[in-house]
């Protein structure tokens, strides 16, 4: 499943850099599927749509640091445990609920973003 960052978030930005997918942005900052990815032009992520990968998309949160779901795959091909939740001062970094998805469908999402 991927990871989410809750309202206790103190806004530290620790958990940023440590992010291989660059599925972390600063609370109200836009975010694009090209940042961080090997994505380019037209692409259509597992949860649906097809958005053009550098066109600039709405924030998730507007308080708090946050992960686009889409881009996040607990850090599955790169490190053995999500490096959010490792460094995170306040442990605000957990596992999103609504978002389950199985160490497979993790591989497929590093390899969708990582052509």
């Amino acid at each position: 499943m991927a990871i989410k960052i809750t309202d206790e978030c103190i806004n530290c930005g620790a958990c940023e850099p440590e992010c291989p997918n660059n599925a972390i942005y600063e609370g109200a900052q836009e975010w694009r599927f090209s940042e961080g990815t090997g994505l380019t032009g037209k692409v259509s992520p597992k949860s649906g749509g097809t958005y053009d990968a550098d066109e600039p998309q709405e924030p998730v949160d507007y308080d708090v640091y946050y992960i686009v779901t889409d881009k996040c795959t607990e850090c599955v091909g790169f490190h053995e445990t999500p490096q959010c939740a490792e460094v995170c001062p306040v442990d605000c970094c957990v596992p999103d609920e609504d978002h389950v998805e199985s160490k497979e469908e993790l591989e497929e999402k590093k390899e969708f973003l990582h052509l």
